[in-house]
Parts: C-alpha cells; structure tokens; sequence
C-alpha cells in the first residue's frame, strides 16, 4: 500500500487538474461566445421578450419577475432574446436579472439583442417631421453604449431602431439616413476599442425597408446601410397580410373540396412560404449591391385573437392553432438553413392595446396572462420542461386545459379565394 499512495496521489491530483482545466475552458468558452458564434446557430433559439404584464409600461417589471420569466424561456430552450428600448427600466431590469442568474447558476445562458428606440422628430405628434431626428436619439444610443459595456458577457448585439425606416410607422419613422449614422457611429466606438469588436450592430426593420419593397426604399443611404451593418435583421409578418395584401391566403378552387381542417393546413403553409419570399426579396436586394453577409429574421409572429381585421369577422386568420402552426413551421424553416429567428414574442403583453383587451397586438405571445402555454407549446407542458416552473405564483399548464377538440372548434377556415378579395375592400 505504501507503494501505491504516491500513484494513488498523483492520480487523483491529475483529475482534479483535468477537472479543473475543463471547468476554466468551459468557463472561457461561455465568456468567448459571440454573435457569430449564436446567429444562424440552431442551439441558440431566439426570441423577442417584454416583460410587461399590466396595462400600462408605467409598471415596470421587477427583476424578480423578469428572472421568473427567464427560468420559463430557459427550459423552453431559449438563449437569445430581443429587446426594443433602453429609455426604459425593463431592459437594464432584464440584463441585471440575467447576471443575476448566472451568477447563482453558472451554467445559466442567456445573451441579448439590445434594441435602441430612433424616432423622428417631432413623433407620436400630428406634425411628425420624417426628415429630422428626434434629439432624444443621441441620449437612447448613449444608453445603449452604457449597457452593452455594463454586461459585455451578456449584450452580444446592438439593434438600432425597430422598424423606425418603414413608411407605414407614419408617427416616427426616420429617413435611412439616420439609422445610417448611429449604425456608423456605434462601429466606429467598436474600431476604438470603445465597444468590442465580437459586438454586432445592424438595425431591425421591415422587409420593404431593407430593399425588399417599392422602388421608393431604394436609396442610396440604405445601401449604404446595407453595407455597415454586420447582418439584416427583417421582419415579416403574414398574418397581418391576410386583410393587407390577402392573395397567398384564400383558399383556391382546387382546395374548396378539403375539409376547413386541411385547407388551414394549406393556408398555413402559403403564410410560410409568403414569408420566405419576403425574405428572399431582402437577400435579392442585398447581393445586387455585391453584398453577401447574414441575414436573419428580427421578427415575425402570429396572433391568437382578434377583434378586428384578423379575426373571425376579417380575414379568420387568429387562432391558437394557426399560430401554433406558424410557429413551428418558421422555426423547422429558419434552422433548416441557418437563420436566427426572433419568434415575437414569448408573453402577452395587455398594455399593447390598453383600450381594447381582445385587440390582435395583445396576443402575440406564447404564454398568455394566466401563465398558460398556449398550443404552439403544448407539447413542451407534456415533456415536462416547465416543471417547478411558475409565473405570478401559478404554473404554466395548457389553455383549453389541453382539450383539443374545444382548441379545434374555434378554428375557422380562410375564406374563399373569390371572397377574400371583396373582403379586403369591406373589413376596415
């Protein structure tokens, strides 16, 4: 035995070497990752996250609250998240809730688009002046600096605007030009050491303003855009285009035969490959100007209710179970070939549509209010990953208490393609 104690001994203190080693590499690995390394990556799901759960952003929610929702997104699989201001508290909220977790759990990962709200000048006004900025744009891209220096570990993308080109956000859209500077600004702090140089900047807007659109978004300023940015962030949005531009969605004479169950399916799959198109028109756009760098989905999503051009008496498109289907169809697409895609969003949010409880913009999540996993998530209730789980003291269990048929008798069908266009005219 005397013999064996000095083997003994080494052999025990080369495994705890080992053990630490791997410890200290993982632990670098994690510190190390990077946007490169998490866009376009199937193991990092995205999702766009507000922690909102009254009818008025004036209730912030607590960090307490918003690590609640984080353990939820966690076991969901979720490990980026998008956020859309910083000239509020919930997202310096969300960044201390996050280092908050990783250091009780070191093993928890979650990292963020930091979204910074451009606004034009003279917005949410009835005079909005789309040809200048607003002046409170240089305070909210400070803010974002701050943060992302703050939680290096953790802030791994800077998205400035949401949808702030786009010419239908008619109360505070900015001419490209101005996105243009605070995207060159932000990467000019990145080239002096003043922000890292892992840290990604582009801007999240819709399709038609990243080129995918009319002639009049193609201006030399957004190519430019195109250009210094290090990805596109598109959003696409079918369901809004079943009342807009409702062609893909009536149901064909050659599908009239099919039950209302199958001509959903049908119409589900026209609403993905729609989407698909408007982000091929982005990607078009791009290379035509000799670019070829990552484009990914900012946004894009599928309400559950509406009471107005969407719901039953619109285009019948808000259901839990047509949104359950776009949401699985966007995510097997989007990992299919390498594309992040911030899901919008994992929670209703009622201050969306304060006035109006049952208005589309209130329903967008995947967890609904009563902390209830609605059917595009039924399926992770029945594996058990919320299990222990709880938001606002309740555990997250299925709407429709996970009865099927009573989910499928609210389904309706989309209308005929022959009324679908008549429809457009008349729903207002």
């Amino acid at each position: 035995m005397d013999k064996l104690l000095p083997y003994i001994i080494l052999t025990v203190l080369a495994i705890f070497i080992f053990s630490c080693v791997q410890r200290r590499g993982s632990k670098t690995i994690v510190e190390k990752i990077t946007a490169s390394d998490i866009l376009g990556n199937p193991a990092y799901p995205a999702i766009s996250y507000g922690g909102y759960r009254q009818k008025t952003r004036d209730i912030e929610p607590s960090v307490a609250e918003i690590k609640e929702d984080m353990q939820i997104l966690s076991a969901m699989g979720i490990k980026l998240l998008r956020t859309y201001n910083v000239y509020l508290k919930e997202a310096a909220n969300l960044l201390q809730a996050i280092s908050q977790l990783k250091k009780e759990n070191p093993r928890f990962e979650m990292y963020v688009m930091l979204g910074a709200w451009i606004d034009c000048k003279n917005a949410w006004t009835h005079v909005p002046d789309h040809e200048a900025e607003s002046v409170q744009n240089e305070a909210e891209i400070e803010r974002a600096v701050a943060l992302a220096k703050q939680y290096p570990d953790i802030v791994k993308i800077i998205a400035v605007g949401n949808e702030a080109m786009v010419k239908w956000a008619a109360h505070y859209y900015v001419q490209p030009d101005v996105i243009l500077k605070w995207v060159n600004h932000l990467q000019q702090l990145k080239e002096e050491g003043e922000l890292p140089k892992t840290l990604w900047i582009t801007s999240s807007d819709n399709f038609a303003s990243w080129g995918g659109g009319g002639a009049e978004y193609h201006v030399e300023a957004l190519n430019q855009l195109i250009k210094a940015v290090d990805f596109l962030s598109v959003h696409t949005y079918p369901m809004h285009d079943t009342h807009y531009n409702p062609d893909f969605w009536g149901v064909p004479e050659t599908e009239i035969h099919l039950t209302d169950l199958q001509k959903t399916d049908a119409a589900m799959l026209r609403a993905k490959n729609y989407a698909v198109a408007q982000y091929n028109s982005v990607v078009s756009y791009m290379k035509n100007l000799g670019v070829n760098k990552p484009v990914h989905i900012g946004e894009t999503g599928w309400a559950t209710l509406s009471t107005e051009r969407y719901g039953q008496n619109g285009s019948k498109a808000t259901d839990e179970y047509k949104s359950g289907s776009y949401y699985h169809l966007m995510r097997k697409w989007t990992d299919s070939i390498g594309v992040t895609c911030f899901y919008f969003e994992a929670f209703d949010e009622p201050w969306k549509d304060a006035t109006n409880p049952n208005g589309s913009e209130n329903h967008f999540g995947l967890i609904n209010l009563q902390s209830e996993a609605k059917y595009a998530l039924w399926d992770l209730v029945d594996r058990g990953v919320f299990n222990g789980l709880t938001r606002n003291g309740k555990p997250i269990t299925k709407t429709y208490n996970g009865n099927s048929f009573a989910l499928l008798k609210e389904v309706k069908s989309p209308p005929a393609a022959s009324e679908i266009k008549a429809m457009k005219h008349t729903v207002h």
